[in-house]
């Protein structure tokens, strides 16, 4: 597999698969991380005397057309990317009505070295999420050399993410920067962990984290949970929970998950107490409780102050920290005091030597909200992605190159 920094790009079109499917309002990026991320691997090409093919999806279009036929794919377009692109790169960015059609075509023939032409929304073809061998063979065609630097969608057989690279040759096709340091990052993380290796799980159902959870009493010395799959856990326990959220489903799968963890020699931390309000709003009263008291009509929205020192005391012994979701309702400032106070404590840790890996969206959005993005090892842009790549999945987009 040749390595990004390596290959010399002059005189080559670099056809690149990156995650623009950011978040757009009234025709505005609101997030542009995912854009900012992908900005070194651009610039490298470029840099050498290349020049660059840039194709993403965004959004569901041809499903949400479907559900809601006042929509069009017009209402799905990269132009507001591209227009973006260029703000952040400060010239010109070439931009393609479609990704096969001839306009598309004639453009990449065209591009000289140091210019960039984005195409039009992959998702507009059903083929592109079937995995259509046609369809990655006409993509192909736009460029000389394959990147891949989404990590975003390396857990999806999609045409442009995994089919692709059997069109080019074994030295032809490689992993972008941003996948080669989230490659980096989880191996770090899953194999290369310096013990006490802490997991810190939070967000809202069990169900959700159970492979994750499951695949992390083999690595972990400690597991966190927090947010609204911790109620589960009190449940199955026998504890109150009020009117928290639980998965009643899912009460025996808490019971020997506790199991286990106990029969491998994981600790599972739950938290003691939480912030409870008596109505799932920002304007909701509030007090405190201990998790296996919650009055009846309360729920628990955050966690309590004897959680927040508990968990701090165990990030703050840790080398190694995976943080994959919040510990209560951040969004609302009532409720965002514990997940603050994890990232808070997540960053000290890494300030004293701990190697720290945050993902799963919400976590990244916590971590950007409280500006701690700088503080941690690692902010991971990926979120099905990475939550599948640590449940022991091989995916995809990752297998396509790294097999090849």
């Amino acid at each position: 597999m040749t390595r990004f920094n390596d290959y010399n790009f002059e005189g080559k079109k670099a056809l690149i698969r990156v995650d623009f499917n950011v978040p757009i309002k009234e025709g505005k990026i609101t997030d542009d991380t995912r854009i900012r991320a992908a900005l070194p691997t651009i610039k490298k090409v470029l840099d050498d005397g290349g020049s660059v093919v840039l194709m993403s999806h965004w959004g569901r279009p041809l499903k949400d057309i479907e559900k809601k036929p006042n929509l069009t794919l017009a209402d799905f377009t990269l132009k507001p990317v591209a227009k973006h692109l260029a703000e952040l790169l400060g010239k010109e960015v070439q931009f393609a009505d479609d990704c096969i059609s001839g306009d598309a075509v004639e453009k990449a023939k065209n591009l000289q070295p140091g210019q960039i032409l984005l195409l039009e929304n992959l998702r507009y073809y059903k083929q592109e999420e079937k995995g259509d061998k046609d369809f990655a063979e006409k993509l192909s065609k736009l460029g000389d050399v394959y990147v891949n630097d989404a990590f975003g969608t390396a857990h999806r057989a999609h045409a442009s993410t995994a089919v692709i690279a059997a069109f080019f040759p074994a030295g032809s096709k490689m992993f972008g920067l941003v996948m080669e340091g989230e490659v980096a990052a989880a191996e770090e993380v899953l194999h290369n962990n310096k013990k006490p290796f802490t997991a810190i799980i939070g967000g809202a159902k069990v169900s959700d984290k159970i492979l994750i959870i499951e695949n992390l009493l083999e690595k972990a010395t400690d597991i966190i949970i927090g947010g609204g799959m911790a109620y589960t856990f009190f449940k199955a326990e026998g504890g109150h929970i009020g009117t928290s959220l639980c998965e009643e489903d899912r009460l025996d799968t808490a019971r020997e998950l506790l199991k286990k963890a106990e029969a491998k020699g994981v600790c599972i931390h739950l938290p003691a107490d939480s912030i409870i309000a008596d109505k799932f709003a920002a304007d909701a009263n509030t007090s405190s409780s201990l998790n296996v008291e919650i009055p009846a009509g309360w729920m628990g929205l955050d966690i309590g102050q004897m959680a927040i020192d508990h968990f701090r005391k165990i990030i703050l012994e840790s080398k190694t920290i995976l943080w994959n979701g919040p510990m209560g309702v951040f969004e609302m400032d009532k409720f965002q005091h514990g997940t603050k106070a994890i990232a808070d404590a997540v960053a000290e840790a890494t300030s004293n030597g701990a190697y720290s890996l945050v993902g799963g969206g919400d976590s990244v959005a916590a971590v950007n909200k409280f500006g701690y993005t700088d503080k941690v090892s690692y902010v991971s842009t990926g979120g099905g992605a990475l939550l599948e790549y640590f449940e022991g999945k091989e995916l995809p987009g990752i297998a396509a190159i790294k097999n090849s």
